[in-house]
């Protein structure tokens, strides 16, 4: 998706296409009614008070990455309606921590989520150091419908002390980073465009709802949405992937970066309960933190629109 003359949106190219092919193209293009290029004045309180927000990049290798930054309500600030001032940046250890903390005009794709009120919101723009945090220059802003969000309340974490931190990198998915993604049941993945603008999206289902397929190959199902089709329009002209998969119990945030294509064989869609189609991603590099996140969050609260896990 992008601006045209800055004032109204439309879809790309491959968001058309996958569209078109999913038997969609009206309903997304009454959807597009829901796209803004400023933030709302209700939207401005919502983003006053999360501690969290989650960011996607490409680093200078040309990898997607996302990533989240965090701090205390009031760090989301609203100057104007076209711009968010960020109060915070990536922890040293962060796959994004120089690109962010150089950014000049830099593309970014943002989440918002409140997983109490199972709320998100889509930001789009450019982004430029600021101080000790960022200023974001919109281009979009979407709000998303509360489907396949688990509900969670947070909390800070329980530390007197400096916080210890531990990178671990490799190439593929080691066995206790497989379980990991085998029981989650949120994760945020970024995309681009095949002219550069950047989006994030989260993804959510029951746990199992991603299938680890090998320590490369990832799997999982793209359930019925707004019928935009963003992520995957990205994808059909551009696959380049990251993902963003949080442990929201201890903190520990795991960065893949990648490639990812959208699978359309009826036969392999049946077996995935409400699936509409599926996605591979195939993993070209992996960014383990540890304690990444001073945030804890509690039991969740399954969305009743999660289809079941076979």
């Amino acid at each position: 998706m992008y601006e045209k003359e800055h004032t109204v949106a439309t879809y790309h190219a491959g968001e058309l296409a996958v569209q078109e092919r999913a038997g969609l193209a009206s309903r997304a293009a009454s959807a597009l009614r829901a796209v803004r290029a400023e933030v709302p004045p209700v939207a401005r309180q919502f983003l006053a008070e999360r501690p969290i927000i989650v960011v996607g990049a490409a680093d200078p290798k040309g990898r997607l990455w996302a990533t989240h930054l965090t701090g205390k309500p009031g760090f989301l600030r609203v100057p104007d309606p076209r711009s968010l001032v960020i109060d915070a940046l990536p922890v040293p250890e962060d796959p994004l921590t120089g690109v962010l903390g150089a950014a000049r005009s830099l593309p970014v794709g943002m989440i918002a989520l409140d997983p109490a009120t199972r709320r998100r919101m889509r930001i789009n723009g450019r982004a430029d150091r600021d101080g000790t945090g960022l200023r974001v220059t919109l281009d979009q802003v979407i709000s998303n419908c509360p489907k396949y969000i688990q509900q969670r309340d947070h909390r800070p974490a329980d530390t007197d002390g400096p916080v210890l931190r531990r990178a671990t990198t490799g190439r593929a998915l080691d066995a206790t980073q497989r379980a990991a993604v085998g029981r989650a049941d949120t994760f945020f993945v970024t995309t681009a465009s095949d002219t550069g603008h950047i989006d994030a999206s989260h993804r959510g289902g029951n746990p199992g709802f991603v299938q680890v397929l090998s320590p490369t190959l990832l799997r999982w199902p793209d359930y019925a949405g707004n019928a935009m089709f963003l992520t995957l329009g990205n994808l059909h002209v551009n696959p380049a992937a990251g993902i963003l998969v949080p442990d929201w119990e201890t903190g520990t945030a795991l960065h893949l970066s990648g490639t990812a294509r959208t699978v359309w064989d009826a036969e392999e869609i049946a077996r995935t309960p409400g699936a509409q189609r599926l996605v591979e991603f195939c993993v070209d590099a992996v960014h383990e933190v540890s304690g990444a996140s001073p945030l804890r969050w509690g039991e969740p609260g399954y969305s009743r629109f999660n289809p079941p896990v076979r």
